[in-house]
């Protein structure tokens, strides 16, 4: 890999390398979304990054040196690497408050592992052109905002609160308590257009490959599909959110 791309590469994850760079990093408050630590390294510097971490619940993955001298752009990462997000996450709280504020049902859309952070700007756009009040996005396996899904959405990511949860089942169980609903995006659904999708509604988008999970589309309350007539059978993952988020929304202003 060329120097210029790596470089290009760092920029658009929002790497952070060196012990001291990344422990002033968690300390300042910024948010880091994922610890790249060398297996077996158990030193004092290492332990007290660690502990930071822990204190942010970030995602901590040992590996390989190789791995850490793949991503690495400076050739002394000092055996951790941090990735930045490059905007602070919100509270599910905050988009509850954002739903009062307009005096609105909640409108929020979950992601499920969603993985190209292209598809995650995309979909936060389409969230605060279409009134959502909040994305929801879990911890593992699944982009988070980089910089690259920040200029993806827009500018939408400055006022479209995003939330990042350990499990989207868990958190779809206690927002069931709070009232809300869960309709996810699956090719054997109901047509979408004889569902009621008005009402506390969080709409479930799954992975780009592999849909909406087990786990995750037990936990939903209905099941809804958008109709094909060409001649594939799936959507991009943020054209999907798109066309099933205006459909809540021509629900919701009554339009027949």
């Amino acid at each position: 890999m060329s120097e210029m791309k790596k470089e290009n590469e760092a920029i658009e994850t929002n790497y952070i390398e060196g012990r001291n760079a990344i422990l002033e990093a968690f300390r300042a408050g910024k948010t880091i979304d994922k610890l790249f630590v060398l297996d077996g390294c158990q030193d004092g510097p290492v332990h007290s990054i660690l502990r930071e971490a822990k204190k942010q619940d970030t995602l901590v993955q040992y590996v390989k040196k190789e791995r850490l001298d793949q991503l690495s752009t400076t050739g002394k990462h000092q055996g951790v690497i941090a990735v930045a997000a490059a905007y602070k996450y919100a509270e599910i709280e905050d988009m509850f408050k954002l739903a009062e504020k307009r005096g609105e049902a909640p409108f929020f859309i979950l992601l499920d592992n969603i993985e190209d952070p292209h598809n995650l700007g995309a979909i936060i756009r389409t969230a605060n052109l279409a009134g959502a009040h909040g994305v929801i996005i879990p911890k593992r396996r699944a982009a988070g905002l980089t910089p690259t899904a920040a200029k993806a959405s827009a500018g939408a990511i400055y006022h479209t609160p995003v939330a990042k949860v350990t499990n989207i089942s868990a958190t779809m169980k206690e927002l069931k308590d709070r009232g809300m609903w869960f309709v996810c995006a699956d090719m054997g659904g109901e047509v979408m257009y004889r569902q009621n999708l008005t009402g506390s509604i969080g709409l479930v988008i799954g992975n780009e490959g592999e849909g909406v999970s087990r786990l995750v589309k037990e936990n939903c309350d209905f099941i809804t599909s958008i109709p094909m007539n060409g001649d594939i059978d799936s959507l991009n993952a943020s054209v999907a959110a798109g066309v099933l988020a205006y459909e809540i929304v021509r629900q919701r202003l009554g339009v027949k």
